[in-house]
């Protein structure tokens, strides 16, 4: 009976079905009426508004070539749907941040999908439209242009352009499918979910799901503990048999920090996959795909609407300031300059130690960075933008380009640091484009170069370097990505070069939960002492107290420029958010180790309605536990409230 059930019968019911396939072949984009025409309209619009309604041949050629490839391989819904999204966060006041290599698309630079614009460094003039293009490889980004006035009206010229191919984005005949991930503030990506949701119904869109696998360390340990309870004793072959069974093995279902899977109106998800809660909890609310989203990728479009803290931080700076960091100049000589100096931080004391001032900056506050600042000396906006692509590749710059640096036998500049370095090198030397751009995907998929691509280099004069650099490669960032995050990055240095107070309040804001205000407030001693403790634990340090150091050199370097911090105020602190106060910032209630943030909005919403009169008080009306009532009498914060309501008169 169980032969027929088990293997007799699937063979018959086999045997009976002509085709099945779990997932329906093709793709089924969604459909926005009128997204081709949109897309034609949105770009050439602003096109001309940029560049002139006559268009420079360079310019028209590209945004020909690129509208016509995007139409015709039906991606204009994709980028109308990135375009809706971008416009209304920031009609709300929010920056979105571009990923990947959308910025090598001009269509969506002028669609304002991205900031970047990826046409060779240029100049352009605001009022009568004259450009001139450096298409000789001399500048690696517009920002580096030297400042020139316009030879037709004498007003200064605006530098644009980051020198980015199309291919790396969409391949040389249109047919690679793109991926536009987008960068919003982590407050305002539930918004942007909901509002794809406004766009394309209820019941159109979803979260894309995750399939959690066992880890081969997880699964080396269950099998430890299985032989171990059956008292079994086994090789080390054995052993490692059953560890390699049990890996990959799914374990849970989860959801993707932002993807979202849209089902075209006339279509059911069901077609595609079944629904599900993640890891089977119904209370998150979220619904995700069962299927892993890599499973049906090529059939239903998935949008990267990621949650991200520098538009926060961008947003909350320019509350403060009111600066619109859109109107930040990119070439700001001093704010340039803390990539290799602190000279311009106004460092007031004698003993302060770092060499560059990019502490706190996104992207290049790390201690790795900041070493690959002092090494390479960069002084460009394009020297930053491939510190960035070499930071973020794998064997790209350590073990690669940082012996090539060091030992002179090629500068920061040649270096190859980004993968769209390879195709534009390539093609200056001669190589045909479609080579060019096939040895290019393949290095940056970690695949080394072919022998028959390692004697076309060689015939067309590419260094010896060049050629063994490739083949260590494992991985490398788009041009497009490194240049939307220095963008950001830069836009944040500048407010730390002139409105300090500002970016430090902002930047322990973010970091409040590993702020401890308790120890910070006690000054530059304290923090010295702490950080030589932890700088001494290496990697025995637990990843708050790596969280903790990071916030503390900060916090050195905030003192060391003159700025103080008060203790934190029971009554004047903000529960969430760091106040600028003078000279000095005021810690929210939240700073305070043991006080989290619930309590703290929970004080701050008590203390509306009258003064606490006793802790006995504060603790019943706020309903906060006795380590939080600790915390705010060992800080000082409730010294001069009694404990309890009563009175003594004796």
């Amino acid at each position: 009976k169980a032969r027929q059930i088990v293997i007799d019968n699937p063979h018959k019911i086999n045997e009976k079905i002509d085709k099945l396939i779990p997932i329906p072949d093709g793709t089924f984009p969604p459909e926005i009426d009128g997204a081709d025409e949109e897309l034609k309209r949105l770009s050439y619009t602003k096109a001309k508004r940029i560049y002139g309604e006559q268009l420079p041949a360079i310019v028209k050629n590209r945004l020909d070539r690129e509208v016509n490839s995007i139409i015709s391989n039906g991606y204009a819904v994709m980028y109308i749907i990135a375009h809706k999204l971008v416009d209304k966060s920031l009609k709300d006041g929010y920056l979105v941040g571009s990923r990947g290599s959308v910025g090598s698309s001009f269509a969506a630079t002028m669609s304002d999908i991205t900031e970047v614009n990826p046409l060779p460094p240029h100049y352009i003039c605001p009022e009568c439209k004259f450009s001139e293009f450096i298409t000789d490889g001399t500048y690696g980004s517009g920002v580096d242009l030297p400042d020139k006035d316009c030879p037709q009206c004498n007003h200064k010229l605006l530098k644009e352009g980051h020198d980015i191919p199309f291919e790396v984005f969409l391949g040389f005949e249109g047919d690679k499918e793109p991926d536009i991930d987008l960068n919003f503030a982590g407050e305002y990506q539930s918004e942007a979910h909901k509002y794809t949701e406004e766009l394309f119904g209820e019941g159109k869109v979803f979260r894309a799901g995750t399939i959690g696998t066992i880890a081969d360390k997880t699964a080396y340990g269950f099998v430890r503990k299985y032989l171990e309870e059956k008292q079994l004793d086994c090789n080390q072959a054995e052993i490692n048999r059953l560890t390699l069974g049990c890996t990959g093995v799914r374990r849970t279902s989860g959801q993707h920090p932002g993807g979202v899977i849209i089902v075209p109106a006339d279509k059911d998800i069901h077609e595609f996959s079944p629904i599900q809660y993640p890891a089977n909890d119904a209370s998150t609310g979220v619904i995700t795909t069962h299927f892993d989203y890599h499973s049906i990728s090529g059939r239903l479009l998935k949008l990267d609407i990621l949650g991200h803290d520098v538009p926060s931080i961008i947003k909350m700076l320019e509350d403060i300031t009111n600066l619109n960091a859109q109107h930040i100049p990119l070439d700001d000589k001093k704010t340039m300059s803390i990539f290799t100096s602190t000279a311009e931080l106004n460092i007031v004391c004698d003993d302060y130690k770092c060499q560059v001032g990019t502490l706190g900056i996104p992207e290049f506050g790390t201690k790795f960075v900041r070493q690959m600042l002092i090494d390479t000396q960069p002084c460009t906006f394009a020297e930053l933008v491939r510190i960035s692509g070499l930071s973020h590749g794998t064997d790209v710059w350590i073990n690669n380009a940082q012996d090539l640096v060091k030992g002179n036998v090629a500068e920061l500049k040649e270096v190859i640091s980004t993968r769209d370095d390879i195709m534009n090198f390539l093609i200056l030397k001669k190589l045909p484009s479609k080579d060019a751009f096939n040895i290019m995907e393949n290095v940056r998929k970690g695949k080394g170069l072919k022998s028959d691509d390692e004697d076309l280099m060689r015939q067309n004069n590419v260094p010896e370097w060049y050629i063994d650099s490739c083949n260590k490669i494992k991985y490398m960032f788009p041009k497009a990505h490194a240049a939307a995050y220095v963008m950001m990055s830069f836009r944040i240095a500048y407010f730390k070069v002139y409105y300090p107070q500002a970016f430090y309040a902002t930047y322990f804001t973010m970091k409040a939960e590993d702020f401890d205000a308790d120890l910070i407030s006690k000054g530059k001693d304290m923090i010295n002492e702490k950080i030589t403790e932890l700088e001494n634990m290496g990697n025995s340090a637990t990843a708050k107290e790596k969280n903790l150091l990071t916030v503390l050199e900060v916090a050195l370097e905030m003192y060391s420029r003159g700025i103080g911090l008060l203790e934190v105020d029971l009554y004047k602190s903000d529960p969430d958010k760091f106040i600028i106060a003078d000279n000095v910032l005021l810690p929210p209630l939240k700073s305070l180790q043991g006080l989290g943030q619930n309590a703290a909005r929970s004080i701050a919403l008590e203390r509306e309605r009258g003064e606490f009169l006793s802790i006995e008080d504060l603790r019943q009306r706020t309903k906060v536990t006795k380590t939080v009532i600790e915390t705010l009498i060992n800080h000082g914060c409730i010294a001069e409230l009694p404990s309890t309501n009563q009175l003594s008169f004796f």
